[in-house]
């Protein structure tokens, strides 16, 4: 029999997990896999290195239980192997970006056990920045630097639309910096607040950040925002929020490639980059993609590269609601 190696989150969703262990075992079972389960420790790479651990003894399939971090981490794990197993993901984090592209139940984590028994997979581009690895997302620029101050359920690019709260009036300290891009067929050096490589179309809970992203086409999705006018910054906004249309706009780049070289030209500025929601280092750093790396299970039959499926109302209300406040601050500017 095959077998299979859980590794969950105790504490995510309010321990979520640790109450419907038995349902998520049995139903790995029921997918043909002996399943046996660890729970992660706050110990740093805790849920790594047990997944490096059960790749190398010979694990079918491992899945990772939690939020978009303990996937991260489970990733770290196997992608650097040459034998890498199956993977599956049970989401019960705060975003779940990769559960949404995969479009995994969000909001039963039996009913995302229970996709392993459809059988249906994807091979997962998956991108590499020096010696880790991220599923999501790849970010540089004082834009993203802001997400390191707000609450950790809250960092993922974008995801601080909806993070009015506590995050909005941070927004006026954008500055840009002078970057040198050099991406496949093309360069980019200028000024900008940003730039960030997706390799899905789901970030921040939003689905038309990105909105033609591939899964598994060796390709990312290169935006860089070229101004930092926080004025510029919230019209693009309304244009992400209008269905996907500030892939158009001239304040823009949006590009497909399969790598990037991201360094600043300012030797006494520094770029820190976010790797999935986690500070992953400082530029200069080179940025590769993984063609079809892991096979995760995943709801294919649901899956429709072409087509966006649009904002879900409470991302929808939060994006709208940032731009309220800003309006706020232009008229108040005005008046001034």
């Amino acid at each position: 029999m095959k077998k299979a190696r859980l590794i969950y989150n105790p504490v995510s969703g309010k321990e979520i997990m640790r109450n419907n262990l038995a349902d998520i075992l049995d139903a790995i079972e029921k997918a043909g896999y002996e399943t046996s389960a660890f729970a992660t420790t706050p110990e740093p790479d805790c849920a790594k290195n047990e997944a490096k651990r059960a790749a190398e003894a010979g694990f079918d399939l491992i899945v990772a239980a939690g939020g978009d971090g303990t996937i991260n981490e489970v990733v770290n794990g196997i992608a650097p192997l040459e034998n890498r197993p199956k993977m599956a993901i049970i989401p019960a984090g705060t975003t779940n970006d990769y559960a949404r592209a995969l479009k995994i139940p969000r909001s039963n984590v039996k009913a995302a056990a229970e996709v392993i028994q459809k059988q249906q997979t994807v091979k997962m581009d998956i991108g590499k920045a020096r010696d880790n690895y991220f599923i999501n997302i790849a970010a540089g620029g004082y834009l993203t630097e802001l997400t390191y101050e707000v609450p950790s359920e809250l960092k993922s690019i974008f995801g601080y639309l909806a993070y009015l709260a506590k995050g909005a009036e941070m927004l006026p300290r954008i500055k840009p910096i002078k970057m040198r891009l050099k991406y496949e067929n093309g360069e980019y050096e200028g000024n900008a607040s940003m730039f960030f490589l997706g390799l899905t179309n789901s970030i921040g809970g939003f689905e038309t950040i990105a909105p033609d992203a591939m899964l598994d086409d060796g390709k990312f999705s290169l935006i860089v925002v070229k101004t930092a006018n926080l004025f510029e910054i919230v019209r693009l906004i309304t244009l992400v929020l209008n269905g996907g249309k500030h892939v158009n706009d001239p304040k823009v780049l949006y590009v497909k490639t399969n790598f990037l070289e991201a360094s600043t030209l300012d030797e006494n500025k520094q770029m820190m980059i976010n790797l999935d929601g986690e500070y992953g280092g400082d530029a200069p750093m080179r940025f590769e993609n993984l063609h079809q790396h892991i096979e995760f299970y995943a709801n294919t039959d649901e899956i429709s590269n072409d087509a966006i499926q649009g904002i879900e109302l409470e991302e929808k209300e939060a994006g709208e609601e940032l731009v309220k406040e800003y309006q706020k601050l232009e008229e108040q500017e005005e008046q001034e």
